[in-house]
């Protein structure tokens, strides 16, 4: 609740002037949060907890204070400074707080430890009588602290009466600290008697910090749209005005008054969201502080403008007409499009929301107002290369309008005309920043650059510029499970509708205009080329083969190319052509599809590695012939049986070896028994021999490991391998016994294990692990692994703490294939205690993780859910899963993708249908789930379409383009779900709420159900089972009635993607057929899921609308002044809106100023109510504003607020109240009559340094102070 916000809330909420600032706001947030929580949640604590914990927030308060008294030591702002002494004057009263607090709470506990008696064992089945005695005296307690809380603050409301102004900025400051730590005391407090309290704090006679004190009081004491209402009935706006117009010196009051402002409108805002209906919000906020707050927006150098215009967006959002009548809504257009360019898609967003209901686009000029937006890009011409990098914020911000469903229908109105007044400024041959426009298409269309553009753009031959050659075998190791191909893409679809649009529009014809202006081409020509490919590759993949083939056909190229009586353009026409040619025919080899890409069994890479496999077996082979001398001189050129040293070995003849010769068993057996070469090569991999585990892990060394899994493989080839490893060789059981040596209850620990975490991490030693999977990979390595007792070591590894690097190497490297001991230990780790082991275990092999499926870990569930669900997308794995009937209610929400796949098979439906499972679904998506679904798909498409949006964001990597699976839609898959369906009625249901609600333009909340309900229906129907609802209902054309007639865009795209669902199937597809929406076919007839309309302009044109005429305050007029030195002043003060006679207004106000007849009127409050009454209702920039009011020589307090409400009642002219012609020719200004509540048109800036000076001017010359002629009309204008 903003009533509840502290200063947390507050510095988020006002960007700070300067930023050295925020680590004492930082810690002074921490600690009201803190203090709030202990004083509400540590009530029951025991009394030693809780003076623990205010010592621990004394503590750092007096690091706060601490920290600011050496800041306030340092050169810094006058600014910095306020805010500074600010933080250490709140510190210092926490302090104290706290300090008495601490005192207070000691004895309580002496009191407690000295009454309370001891507790007492409670007999089986015995009452809490003691636990309810003690909520209950926690109650009375709590109920006592409310009352002294309650108590305090009318003590403080009283003490304003008495104490000076001085002191009453402390008292004040307690009072906030008060509300912030008793949130119910709020509730209590009166509004009127609080405000009365402290207007005299407010007033022009107390300092700044004391009227920020006040107006932050103002602020805390704010609950609920009651007490704003309430706030809005009391006499505060002059001060608020004034506070505003104030300079730099009060940043510190400007600041409270802003954060007022924004507590005010997010308690509206709350209010809204809680109604769910934005329609009728209301802010209660004046015409004059609107005014007031819109100039300080205005004014470039005020450092609270960003967080002013911020705040306006959000305005215009809740009440747009209060905005607009404060000329809030003009300013926000003139920020959209001459603004600073990070707001620039803030605002862009914020006019979007507007266009999107017909209530409130009234408020903008159809051509006129939102198209200021493309100034920047359709004003670019003579503008110089340093217009480049505002085009460059603009196409950004034209790209974020275009991909939304207002800002493309807005822009496709009156005939397109703003979409081709962009694509005309390619037209332009001397704008050299055309090459912006270009890539802003590139953008919107979504094509990817790859690296081979830059050679198509620079004029080289693309046929230089080969693909990498391990294209493959990089697709080869990242290859993924594969699945069913998806054809339907809602990006894909959006897309197809922007090609239309741009094509309809004269994209083709304005890019060809690009190549006419020279035969020799550049970048810039060969680019227009690039995207001329790029559409005309993409409308034969998105649209209708009708619709692509006209696009295709790019008449106006193949006409130049034909002309043979103009050479130039002929010359022109070929080479585009060419181009286009040389794009096509190297698209393919340049960037192949990688998601779908299949090594395939004629292709080059694959011809090479057959060829590597024959003559490695014909190696194979021969070594398996080779004779008794060859292979005993083969052992001894190896030097292993003539030296210890694996330095000297001959690495490439032990390797033709194990490869060759000893797969013959006779060799092998020649080798172990005869020659005990084997014997000396097995034990240099020994483990305790400390040869082949002390080599350092390094490149040229990992080849021993490729040599040790070789040889195992070669020995478990023969009977006479197995039995040598099991029976005569030490190699398996020394790894047990280094296994063991880990074991902390194998006696004396070893101080340096054989798999020491260093060992491991810098040694070969990782490498036994690579030969036990070698064993793991074959029957009889692992009966030897079980013999020889490894898989017990496991298990005990599996136990040990802080040695996750030895078990995730185990699960990397053993081989699951053959079912055994191995799956064991996958399984163990699976259900492992550590979180970390779980995580790594499931990450690892995802098709065997639903045993793992526990609550304890939501992220292990969740991982072993996203395996399960990608191994699912294959029908028979689906159906195998199904069949297990596995039980995943306790998984809640993470669980339901992978029963929504359940259920599209006819066995997981029936399963389902019988657990409860789908009648309880149905009637949460009834009521619930379908709305989350459509908030869901918008929020998804908006970031994948948002120019900002983060490759790595979770969001767009979790949507890709895909609609996703919808509980409707799953259903009726199967016979079984559509009888549930039909049953059930919520169809019917479906259909009579569209076409009854359909057109509905003003209530949110029967927008969203109308979208929810549109793609239930959409989902139903894009399936063979769901179709015949669609058709016995008869809602496809309510659906197309509402594409083509509401008034709601965002509705209209809603429809056109139910319309692509419908057409996913081809009697879908042939029924839109029928009613001129066309679908999108495969080459082989298949529809894609892709539609568009024939007649595109019934489909993305919105109706026209008239501008409604805002009324504002400026419509309450005043009596006329009837002395003449009053006449004058005002009228001097309605000329300064006019910026052409500003100055003139200005020095003529100085020079009235200084003489002594005026003096009265610049003291009078009803003068002083004129001049606010004027800059509350015309546009006055804040300097101008800031001028005025320093004009007047009174102090705003309770009785000049008195004086100005009464002026206001007694100056009100009647209804019926008319101007005498002799006022209206004396009242003028120096260009004619001033028309009341006009503003002035010109936004020129003007020298403010004479309208500053103009009070210290002296007098001058004694002319008349304003000349008051007639007024001189000018025939053939108007006047």
């Amino acid at each position: 609740m903003p009533g509840n916000n502290s200063d947390s809330h507050d510095s988020s909420g006002v960007a700070p002037a300067h930023h050295s600032n925020v680590s004492f706001s930082s810690q002074s947030t921490t600690f009201t949060s803190n203090s709030a929580s202990h004083d509400t949640d540590t009530s029951n604590r025991p009394s030693d907890d809780q003076l623990e914990a205010l010592t621990t927030l004394l503590e750092r308060e007096n690091r706060i204070k601490e920290g600011a008294e050496k800041f306030l030591k340092l050169l810094i702002t006058d600014t910095m400074r306020i805010q500074v002494e600010s933080e250490l004057e709140m510190a210092t009263n926490e302090i104290e707080l706290l300090t008495k607090k601490i005192e207070l709470e000691a004895s309580r506990g002496k009191r407690r430890r000295n009454g309370m008696p001891a507790t007492k064992r409670r007999f089986a089945g015995q009452a809490p009588l003691s636990t309810v005695r003690f909520r209950a005296d926690s109650d009375d307690r709590d109920r006592d602290d409310f009352r002294t809380a309650l108590n305090q603050a009318t003590s403080y409301l009283k003490s304003f009466a008495t104490t000076s102004r001085a002191s009453s900025a402390n008292i004040m400051n307690k009072f906030v600290n008060l509300l912030r730590r008793n949130l119910r005391v709020r509730y209590e407090l009166s509004m009127t008697e609080l405000v009365q309290a402290v207007i005299s704090s407010l007033s022009d006679r107390a300092s700044k910090h004391c009227r920020a004190a006040a107006y932050r009081l103002i602020r805390h004491s704010l609950v609920d749209f009651a007490s704003v209402e309430e706030l809005h009935r009391q006499s505060l706006e002059w001060f608020i005005v004034k506070s505003l117009a104030r300079d730099n010196k009060h940043a510190v009051e400007r600041e409270q008054v802003i954060k007022l402002i924004r507590t005010v409108v997010d308690i509206v805002s709350e209010k809204r969201d809680r109604r769910g209906n934005a329609g009728s919000s209301w802010i209660p906020l004046s015409e004059p502080i609107m005014r007031a707050f819109v100039a300080v927006a205005e004014h470039a150098e005020d450092p609270f403008r960003q967080i002013c215009v911020q705040t306006l967006a959000e305005m215009s959002l809740l009440d747009i007409d209060l905005v607009a009548r404060a000329g809030g809504i003009r300013f926000l257009l003139h920020a959209l499009g001459e603004g600073p360019v990070e707001i620039g898609p803030i605002l862009a967003a914020t006019f979007l929301h507007i266009i999107d209901s017909p209530r409130t686009r009234a408020y903008l000029r159809l051509g006129i107002d939102v198209e200021i937006a493309l100034l920047a890009v359709t004003d670019a011409y003579g503008r110089g290369p340093d217009h480049a990098d505002r085009m460059r914020s603009c196409t950004k911000v034209i790209e974020l309008m275009l991909r939304t469903w207002s800002g493309l229908m807005y822009f496709c109105m009156e005939d397109r005309r703003a979409i081709k007044s962009i694509i005309n400024t390619l037209r332009i041959p001397s704008l050299d920043t055309r090459e912006i426009i270009l890539d802003m298409f590139f953008d919107l269309l979504n094509i990817k650059a790859p690296e081979w553009y830059k050679t198509f753009i620079d004029g080289r031959r693309l046929t230089m510029y080969r693909k990498p050659r391990n294209l493959p075998e990089r697709i080869g190791e990242n290859k993924s499970p594969e699945r069913p191909p998806e054809t339907l893409k809602l990006t894909d679809q959006y897309i197809a509708l922007l090609l239309l649009v741009f094509t309809n529009a004269g994209l083709l014809d304005a890019l060809t205009c690009m190549l006419e202006e020279s035969t020799i081409g550049s970048n810039l020509t060969r680019k227009a080329t690039l995207l001329m490919a790029e559409v005309m590759q993409m409308a034969n993949r998105v649209l209708p083969l009708t619709i692509a083939a006209n696009i295709q056909a790019v008449p106006r190229v193949f006409s130049l190319a034909s002309d043979y009586k103009g050479g130039e353009h002929r010359i022109i026409g070929t080479s585009a052509i060419s181009a286009i040619d040389s794009f096509n025919r190297n698209r393919t080899r340049l960037q192949p599809n990688v998601k779908g890409t299949r090594p395939r069994a004629n292709s080059a890479e694959d011809a090479v590695r057959r060829g590597q496999r024959q003559v490695e077996q014909s190696k194979i082979k021969i070594g398996m012939q080779m004779d008794d001398k060859t292979f005993q001189s083969n052992l001894l050129e190896t030097q292993v049986m003539l030296t210890k040293d694996n330095t000297k070995w001959n690495f490439d003849m032990l390797q033709e070896l194990i490869d060759g010769p000893l797969l013959n068993p006779k060799r092998l057996e020649e080798a172990i028994k005869v020659s005990r070469f084997m014997r000396r090569l097995i034990s240099f991999f020994h483990p305790f021999s400390h040869r082949f585990s002390d080599l350092p892990r390094r490149q040229p060394n990992f080849r021993w490991v490729r040599l040790g899994c070789n040889l195992l493989t070669t020995l478990l080839a023969s009977p006479d391998g197995v039995r040598f490893l099991m029976a005569e060789d030490e190699f398996l059981n020394q790894i047990v016994k280094s296994f063991a040596q880990l074991d902390p209850f194998n006696g004396t620990p070893e101080s340096d294990p054989i798999f020491s975490k260093a060992r491991l991490s810098d040694t070969l030693t990782y490498g036994y692990f690579e030969m036990l999977g070698t064993l793991s990979k074959h029957a009889e390595g692992l009966e030897l692994m079980e013999k020889s007792k490894i898989f017990t070591a496991f298990y005990h590894l599996s136990e040990l703490r802080n040695r996750e690097d030895l078990i995730s190497t185990v699960i990397t490297n053993l081989d699951y294939t053959i079912d055994g001991h191995s799956r064991v230990v996958l399984s163990k780790a699976l259900t492992s205690e550590d979180v970390h082991v779980r995580l790594f275990a499931t990450n690892h092999l995802g098709e065997l993780i639903r045993n793992s499926l526990s609550p304890v870990s939501w992220k292990v569930c969740e991982m072993a859910i996203q395996f399960l669900e990608e191994a699912c997308d294959a029908m028979e794995v689906l159906q195998l899963v199904v069949e297990m009937q596995p039980t995943m209610d306790h998984l809640g929400e993470i669980g339901h993708p992978l029963l929504l796949k359940f259920m599209s098979t006819p066995m997981g439906f029936r399963y389902l249908y019988n657990a409860g499972y789908i009648d309880r679904e149905m009637d949460m998506w009834f009521h619930e789930r379908n709305i989350y679904y459509v908030v869901q798909v918008e929020i998804f498409l908006a970031k994948v379409f948002s120019s900002e949006a983060a490759e790595d964001d979770e969001d767009v990597l979790a949507f890709d383009g895909v609609v996703p699976p919808h509980f409707y839609g799953e259903m009726s898959k199967t016979e079984l779900g559509c009888q549930v369906l039909s049953e059930k009625g919520h169809f019917a249901e479906f259909s009579h709420f569209i076409r009854q609600h359909g057109l509905e333009s003003e209530d949110l909340e029967l927008i969203l159900k109308l979208k929810s309900i549109l793609w239930a229906v959409g989902n139903v129907g894009a399936t063979e089972g769901g179709l015949p609802f669609l058709e016995e209902e008869e809602i496809i054309p309510s659906i197309l009635d509402i594409a083509e007639h509401s008034l709601i865009p965002s509705v209209r795209g809603t429809c056109f993607f139910v319309l692509g669902l419908i057409s996913s199937t081809t009697q879908g597809a042939e029924i839109l057929d029928d009613y001129r929406w066309e679908a999108t076919l495969s080459p082989l007839g298949l529809p894609t899921g892709l539609c568009v309309p024939v007649d595109l302009d019934r489909f993305i044109s919105i109706p026209t609308w008239e501008p409604i005429e805002v009324k504002s305050d400026a419509d309450v007029r005043l009596l006329p002044p009837t002395a003449q030195t009053e006449l004058e002043v005002i009228t001097a003060i309605d000329n300064l809106s006019n910026t052409v006679i500003a100055n003139a207004a200005s020095r003529s106000l100085a020079r009235m100023k200084s003489r002594p007849e005026y003096r009265s009127v610049f003291t009078s409050p009803t003068v002083f109510f004129r001049a606010l009454h004027i800059i509350s209702t015309q546009r006055y920039r804040l300097p101008v504003r800031r001028y005025i009011l320093d004009l007047f020589n009174i102090e705003l307090d309770q009785d000049v607020l008195k004086a100005i409400c009464d002026a206001a009642v007694s100056l009100r002219a009647p209804p019926s109240f008319k101007q005498s012609e002799a006022h209206i020719s004396r009242v003028v200004s120096m260009l004619g009559p001033k028309h009341a509540g006009r503003e002035s048109d010109s936004d020129a800036e003007e020298d403010d340094s004479e309208m500053d000076d103009a009070t210290v001017e002296g007098p001058v010359k004694n002319n008349p102070v304003i000349m008051l002629r007639p007024v001189s009309r000018i025939i053939g204008f108007d006047t």
